[in-house]
């Protein structure tokens, strides 16, 4: 048997919420980011974000960030190391609970100054509140990447 209250329905509510608040950001910040919307990646993200991206010292774009401009201006960096025409991300599974969000999907690329491509698996996770982007946690294939950015 199971007893609703009124706690119970303003929770689920809250979390029904907060579910498409995050869904909507999310897809605002897959779009920006396609387009090379470095504007509008900065109002996406908060002030201060909680970004986990490990270092990598062989890929310059892959280091830390904290601010909303340091968070926007990664997709400037790796385009500028990457050619854009083979740059290459797909989503295979968008899954929000609340607050969080995480992405999972393949990524590729060719960097510039050696030629040499890269591929691999990825998950995101996001967190978004007050309608913005306060934690970027990315897992990605960094030993693909380091060897493609290696002469």
């Amino acid at each position: 048997m199971t007893v609703k209250t009124a706690t119970t329905e303003s929770s689920a509510i809250a979390a029904s919420s907060n579910s498409e608040t995050t869904r909507a950001v999310v897809q605002e910040f897959l779009a920006a980011r396609l387009a090379g919307n470095t504007e509008r990646l900065v109002a996406l993200f908060a002030d201060e974000v909680d970004w986990v991206l490990a270092e990598n010292p062989a890929a310059p774009w892959i280091r830390p960030r904290s601010t909303a401009a340091e968070c926007a201006a990664q997709f400037t960096e790796l385009m500028e190391h990457v050619v854009p025409e083979d740059a290459r991300a797909s989503v295979d599974t968008f899954l929000v609970d609340g607050t969080d969000a995480v992405l999972m999907g393949h990524l590729s690329g060719t960097v510039r100054a050696t030629g040499k491509s890269f591929a691999g698996p990825f998950a995101l996770h996001l967190t978004v509140e007050n309608g913005r982007i306060t934690r970027h946690r990315l897992y990605e294939n960094s030993l693909s990447i380091a060897e493609a950015c290696t002469p």
